[in-house]
């Protein structure tokens, strides 16, 4: 909070993220700022850079200075859920994993000690949120899309890799109208690294009994 407000990022400013990422880094500030409740309002930039310059626009390598400004956040996160609770709750409600399909069969890992999945997970990959442009899909592709993951409408809880990439999967449930879903701000990083079991292959699998 203080660096963001030294950059001259004040509580009545309206911030706009974006990144050449497909939105993936820019939606986890986004879903910062929106939790710890901005004022100002923060939004993404639709399909990142490349959108920006396919519609003519140009890009600077200057770096801007602003006058500091004054930015109040909240003190704690919310909707958020720790390792030990999402262990105790897995089966009872919907946890989706934003990483690619090949880190979640656990055919490639290359950050974490163990390949696969959190049992009980299903994969929602976050580039299943865009079109072929890098836009962020229609709203209600994107309701058909989590309507068909998430099913009867209880609670569901966005992972990836390390809390990042699942924050487009938080953003995208926005845009379609959808709750806001509970983020495992761990991820498989903290689970992997714990002693927590972990399954692999397409399917979901189970946790047999809670850690």
């Amino acid at each position: 909070m203080r660096r963001l407000g030294e950059a001259g990022i004040g509580s009545e400013h309206l911030v706009v993220a974006y990144d050449d990422a497909g939105g993936t880094n820019a939606a986890r500030l986004w879903w910062m700022l929106d939790n710890l409740g901005h004022r100002g309002g923060v939004a993404v930039l639709d399909g990142g850079v490349g959108a920006w310059l396919a519609s003519g626009r140009p890009l600077s390598q200057e770096q801007p200075e602003w006058p500091p400004a004054e930015l109040h956040l909240g003190a704690q996160w919310h909707n958020v859920i720790e390792r030990g609770a999402l262990g105790y709750r897995l089966g009872s409600l919907t946890l989706l994993d934003a990483r690619a399909p090949e880190r979640y069969r656990g055919e490639v890992e290359p950050i974490d000690p163990l390949a696969g999945h959190i049992p009980g997970a299903l994969n929602a990959p976050t580039a299943g949120n865009l079109a072929g442009d890098g836009r962020l899909l229609p709203a209600e592709e994107l309701r058909d899309r989590y309507g068909a993951l998430t099913g009867d409408g209880g609670a569901v809880v966005v992972s990836c890799g390390s809390g990042t990439t699942a924050c487009h999967n938080a953003l995208a449930m926005r845009l379609a109208g959808l709750p806001d879903p509970i983020l495992y701000v761990g991820s498989f990083s903290d689970w992997s690294r714990s002693g927590m079991p972990v399954a692999t292959g397409p399917e979901p699998g189970q946790l047999d009994s809670p850690k």
